[in-house]
């Protein structure tokens, strides 16, 4: 039940309507926002319901038995804070990685003749389990940290896990800033209603006017990898990363949009990232719930404990904190690289970081707009590069991709490529004039104007455009499989 389907909102329609009118207070809204959040995930896999409430139960009672500790019995809480985590990452590791492991020891195992397993491990991975575990895990840590209180209305608690718009692709909410929201009553708000739908068509014009438009073209591509030129590589390389970008920001304002309705902020998770001068302000900028997450408990605690390498201890943990977003991803080594690619991209950014700003001050560049655009293209053809191991489907994949730009330039191919160009490029063109205008705090407001007759002819026009232009097929979205 993907959010741009009819199934949704006709389900979302039947949550809202008694939310607002029958509920009049904050725990009747909870238990109904929770029954719909699992009758939700039960819809795209009910098998994997009963491990949602068990760990949400698990975790729950941790976060009480850790704030208990905390003072009288410190060395316990940071037990049971271990636990919390080891029991996450477990999740984590049989449900997304163990398949893989016992794959790859097998062959290593058979590559020097040893007695292996030949079985194939069949592990279906619960969808949204990346989400969820990490909610879970940051909310066992904030309490150890004492950052925050743990609920003791398991309701509120299971309703932040499962909250229904955001627990199969995010974003990443924490605790500190979702929890208090459901401790009090939401009430209707028009402003809320309407911006959360406004969020909700944006999204929808990113994910089908310009994502599901560029998918067959680029699917097509990188499954025949071995039949196309230079020319169509590199084209193919450019408009995966828009597509993923639209493809998974779509979904996110989608999210965002319908938590907005309900009258709830969830975290943002992109602030127009193409916009970026250097590697390390686009990852600030791309998937914010996640690099923010994992900066936090994985890249905070390592540098800390490595401050004594000095710059090399900083390195480290930079090079650890981008490894992990990439494996994060998923069990396949395109993803390791993937992070191993970013995290060499990032040490590089930081090593170089007083050398070039000495240089922009030598050359009175700060402010030149063409150095600006200069360095906007280096890193988005920086990052274009790394969405092709990002999409590959093994590492043999992405060699024998990259093996074809040597072959030389030639005509890019052209089945389905005119539908890019009559739909797609517009989409896109006014996708960039939108965060143009947003970067720079140019007036052009689109759905945001001050005249009301503006706004409303603005959001007809956007409607009827997606209606035309878009797909309407409703394709599942990318970050779903993580």
């Amino acid at each position: 039940m993907v959010v741009n389907s009819i199934n949704f909102w006709l389900f979302f329609a039947i949550v809202l309507i008694p939310y607002f009118l029958f509920f009049k207070r904050k725990e009747g809204q909870n238990l109904w926002l929770l029954a719909a959040s699992y009758i939700f995930y039960g819809w795209a896999d009910w098998k994997i319901l009963p491990l949602l409430v068990a760990v949400t139960g698990v975790f729950y009672a941790l976060g009480l038995a850790i704030e208990r500790h905390n003072h009288s019995r410190p060395r316990l809480a940071s037990q049971l804070t271990t636990v919390g985590v080891v029991l996450g990452i477990g999740i984590l590791f049989y449900f997304k990685y163990f398949g893989f492991f016992v794959e790859e020891m097998s062959a290593l195992f058979a590559a020097f003749g040893l007695p292996h397993c030949s079985r194939t491990l069949n592990i279906v991975m619960p969808i949204g389990i990346s989400f969820f575990t990490f909610k879970l895990m940051g909310y066992v840590i904030e309490v150890h940290r004492e950052s925050i209180r743990p609920t003791r209305d398991v309701v509120e608690f299971a309703t932040f896990i499962a909250f229904f718009p955001t627990i199969l692709s995010g974003p990443i909410d924490r605790a500190s800033t979702f929890l208090p929201q459901l401790g009090q009553r939401r009430r209707f708000s028009e402003s809320d209603f309407t911006e959360g739908l406004k969020r909700v068509l944006w999204g929808m014009f990113l994910k089908m006017c310009i994502a599901d438009v560029i998918s067959p073209w680029t699917d097509a591509v990188f499954g025949n990898y071995a039949h196309h030129n230079a020319t169509t590589i590199l084209v193919a390389a450019v408009l995966y990363l828009l597509q993923l970008y639209t493809d998974f920001c779509g979904f996110s304002e989608m999210a965002i949009g319908v938590a907005q309705v309900m009258g709830l902020r969830v975290a943002e998770n992109f602030n127009r990232p193409f916009m970026a001068k250097n590697v390390a302000e686009y990852w600030r900028r791309w998937h914010i719930s996640l690099t923010t997450w994992i900066t936090d408990y994985v890249f905070m605690p390592l540098n800390v404990g490595l401050r004594h390498w000095g710059k090399w201890g900083l390195y480290v943990a930079t090079l650890v904190n981008l490894v992990v977003i990439g494996i994060w991803h998923g069990a396949n080594w395109t993803y390791f690289w993937f992070g191993v690619y970013h995290g060499l991209l990032l040490v590089a950014t930081t090593a170089l970081d007083k050398p070039r700003k000495r240089f922009e001050k030598r050359h009175r560049l700060k402010d030149n707009e063409l150095y600006a655009w200069s360095r906007r293209l280096l890193t988005f053809t920086l990052f274009a590069f790394g969405s092709v191991l990002f999409r590959s489907a093994s590492v043999h994949d992405f060699l024998g991709t990259l093996s074809r730009i040597p072959h030389g330039f030639g005509p890019l191919y052209s089945e389905e490529f005119s539908t890019i160009v009559v739909y797609a490029l517009p989409s896109i063109a006014i996708l960039f004039l939108r965060e143009w205008s947003a970067e720079y705090r140019r007036n052009v407001h689109f759905l945001h104007a001050r005249r009301t007759w503006v706004r409303l002819f603005s959001i007809a026009l956007l409607i009827c455009y997606i209606l035309y232009c878009g797909q309407l097929e409703g394709q599942s979205f990318i970050y779903f499989q993580f």
